[in-house]
């Protein structure tokens, strides 16, 4: 089988590969810059060279190319370390997420904003009491009127001190059995009652943030799908955000700058440089299979454990390489300290790997404790 992409797709990848890199020696740091880079001068570079919304219909405003095009932009912007954060969830999840389930008012107010360059988002999902488990989230939208008063707390809102508007889950119906009482709305997160107070990580990142709503007011027209209807829309949603090309490269252009140095006549690094080569093919296989529209349901469960802990492995070998070097401040030991956070943000290992068992292999669940 030839797994090798055609010369206009390989032309592609050189152009976002030198777009990416050029980028990215702008940047203090070019790891995990899906999540980190933020960039609106960028993302208005990505919009001029339509490289946002590139899958999305014509007839919506984007560019009607192929998910094997917007693979290859993206695998190599992110490879390289290219600031795309402030764009990077609205691109991946919330245009799909509008384009599948909101009204056509929705997607003529928010998307032309998306695909321009111009609006950044993030998603109000986890709270400090429900990370992995959303059918736990406890935030409350009460409807009076021609709008919806909105109470709570949300935590590790990845670029919320950056954005404009948030993806909001909230509970509607606080009578209704957890998975079957939560919508979706569109928060402007400079509304009134909005309090985003970002997070310092152990690296002096602060990309994470809580989002504190003290009766906010949401307009009912910002409702997107069912009214109570949000967990089915949102694990298709987590579906865009685990099946990414994201979960495999966020620390790609560390690895390969390290390799450039490694002393791989030490069996012992050269063994561990032929699992990672193998490691990342993998990877790149399962991720091309949720490209492709080939991946059955579930399957980026399997996509984002394998890729996650991928991604750890490269941390662990920088390390052995960098030896000493590590335990100074650089990039090397900056990647050691944030790569825990590869297989928690998005849905812990933990619960994935119980997903892929019960819901893929069909294994029994574990009789509960007495």
């Amino acid at each position: 089988m030839d797994f090798e992409l055609d010369a206009a797709l390989r032309q592609l990848g050189d152009e976002a590969r030198e777009v990416g890199r050029a980028a990215a020696q702008r940047c203090e740091i070019q790891e995990d810059s899906w999540l980190i880079g933020t960039s609106r001068e960028f993302s208005l570079e990505l919009a001029g060279r339509g490289w946002l919304g590139m899958t999305w219909p014509v007839a919506d405003g984007g560019g009607g190319r192929s998910p094997l095009e917007r693979f290859v932009v993206f695998e190599a912007l992110i490879g390289e370390g290219a600031p795309v954060a402030t764009s990077w969830f609205a691109d991946r999840q919330i245009g799909p997420t509008l384009l599948q389930y909101g009204t056509p008012e929705q997607q003529a107010r928010w998307l032309p904003d998306i695909i321009a360059g111009t609006s950044a988002w993030s998603i109000g999902m986890s709270e400090p009491d429900a990370g992995s488990d959303v059918a736990s989230l406890r935030t409350r939208a009460e409807r009076r009127g021609d709008r919806w008063i909105v109470d709570g707390q949300k935590v590790w809102t990845s670029g919320a001190a950056d954005a404009d508007w948030c993806y909001l889950i909230a509970r509607t119906d606080p009578d209704a059995p957890p998975h079957a009482g939560l919508s979706e709305f569109v928060l402007d997160l400079h509304a009134p009652g909005v309090e985003t107070r970002p997070i310092v990580d152990a690296t002096g990142n602060a990309h994470f943030c809580e989002v504190h709503l003290d009766g906010v007011e949401i307009p009912d027209d910002h409702l997107v799908g069912t009214l109570h209807g949000s967990f089915k829309q949102v694990m298709r949603q987590m579906e865009h955000e685990r099946g990414g090309i994201d979960r495999l490269v966020s620390n790609r252009r560390l690895y390969l700058d390290v390799v450039d140095a490694a002393p791989l006549d030490d069996p012992r690094l050269r063994q561990e440089f032929a699992r990672l080569e193998s490691g990342y093919r993998i990877g790149r296989h399962l991720v091309l299979r949720e490209v492709l529209g080939q991946a059955p349901p579930g399957w980026s469960a399997i996509t984002k454990t394998w890729c996650t802990e991928f991604e750890q492995h490269v941390a662990e070998f920088c390390g052995r390489v960098a030896g000493a070097d590590a335990l100074t401040w650089n990039r090397v030991s900056r990647n050691l300290c944030y790569s825990p956070a590869y297989t928690i943000m998005g849905g812990t290992t933990s619960i994935l790997r119980n997903i892929i068992g019960e819901r893929i292999l069909g294994l029994p669940r574990e009789p509960a404790a007495r």
